[in-house]
């Protein structure tokens, strides 16, 4: 089976959508799957089999991403398409459109993911604009986008219960990027904290993701303040980058946190993420708009405890209460907690042994396996509508 997945955001471009295009493309190789990518040109990338870039320009005011050429895009689609039994676009930009032409031309299947709660992502980069008129336009735009596919893949219950909100009528499957396990096991602690700078006695919290508005990084900084009264020697990590840095960094200054918070940017995920989780105590995260929460499951793949608020797509990994605290969403109740974690590791050590166990039952195979069976569930009911859409034509000739 062959499928195309279509994007206008793909690694060297670090963030979740990057990482869950890879990790499925990966695993579901092994299941007999062929994916194929057309993706944004960033600089000079290497080619590789199986994957068209197509070129484009920084967008203004983040040149981490890409807006691609309309035509280029539409015309690698069409092309990549021919030979493919279904399309799966990973985002609603230009790539949404391309996909949706190309399979309506060719008349395969088209689905997408829906991996960004854009209804309280856009007030971030529009403050200007009323927000309650920003979630109306990101409700509709959702919806309309929704109901022209086949299906639509979601990473959580909490995404598919607001977008039936809206109105989406398409069939919605729930069905989380799975993360490689083994891949985040092994790290080698005392490596990283030398590399940079950190005492090895020295208690250390972790972020690691997009260092963007809509992550509530502001929260974790408030939160350290309530933490450092009882251990006065917390350091928090954060890994990542984004368009908030500048703002957080004078923020940091403005709450006289300096000697308290790291920022240690973009890390690879081979080598040094693994190294840099071994490094933490506990791993914090504080978005209320995430989809989904890979960072979480690797964090704990790597036994690294969580201390997390379980808002929308956190819930499903959250609810469980394995390998994790889920503090109520103040800055003052999670600082608590985060210190009182650290002031009793004896009492919390069980998270540590939960945590790998059930990172594991969130595979990136189990959940490939999934995927790969709405591919295959998907392209069979189209030819089985070609095939009796035939034969009507047929008997009424």
């Amino acid at each position: 089976m062959r499928v195309l997945m279509v994007s206008d955001v793909y690694f060297p471009r670090v963030n979740g959508v990057s990482t869950s295009i890879e990790t499925f493309r990966r695993s579901l190789a092994s299941l007999g799957v062929e994916v194929r990518l057309v993706v944004p040109k960033y600089a000079d990338e290497a080619s590789e089999p199986g994957i068209t870039r197509v070129p484009g320009r920084p967008l203004p005011g983040d040149p981490e991403d890409r807006l691609v050429k309309w035509r280029a895009m539409h015309r690698e689609v069409l092309a990549a398409a021919q030979d493919c039994d279904l399309i799966h676009i990973q985002t609603p930009f230009i790539a949404h459109y391309a996909g949706l032409k190309a399979a309506r031309k060719l008349g395969l299947p088209v689905i997408a993911t829906y991996h960004t709660f854009f209804e309280e992502y856009l007030q971030h980069y529009a403050p200007l604009i009323p927000a309650s008129w920003l979630r109306g336009q990101a409700r509709a735009f959702s919806r309309r986008q929704c109901n022209s596919l086949d299906g639509v893949v979601v990473p959580s219950s909490a995404m598919r219960d607001r977008l039936s909100g809206y109105g989406v009528e398409t069939p919605m499957h729930v069905l989380p990027t799975g993360i490689p396990i083994e891949r985040f096991g092994g790290g080698n602690r005392q490596a990283f904290r030398r590399q940079h700078g950190i005492l090895s006695t020295r208690p250390v919290a972790l972020f690691v993701g997009r260092v963007a508005h809509e992550k509530n990084i502001e929260f974790l900084l408030q939160a350290l303040i309530h933490a450092l009264k009882s251990r006065p020697e917390l350091l928090l990590v954060i890994a990542g980058e984004g368009p908030a840095m500048k703002d957080l960094k004078q923020r940091v200054k403005t709450l006289s946190l300096q000697d308290s918070v790291q920022f240690i940017g973009y890390l690879d995920r081979q080598q040094a993420l693994p190294d840099c989780y071994a490094a933490a105590d506990v791993f914090v995260f504080a978005s209320l708009t995430e989809t989904q929460g890979l960072v979480l499951l690797e964090a704990m793949a790597a036994g690294v405890p969580v201390i997390a608020l379980a808002e929308m797509g956190t819930r499903d990994i959250l609810e469980a209460q394995r390998g994790a605290i889920t503090p109520a969403p103040e800055p003052q109740a999670f600082g608590v907690a985060l210190a009182d974690f650290l002031n009793r590791p004896t009492a919390w050590a069980h998270l540590r042994e939960e945590a790998p166990r059930y990172a594991s039952e969130w595979s990136d195979q189990a959940m490939a396996g999934r995927l790969a069976g709405l591919y295959r569930q998907l392209a069979d009911a189209k030819i089985g509508l070609k095939t009796l859409s035939t034969a009507t034509a047929m008997n009424q000739a």
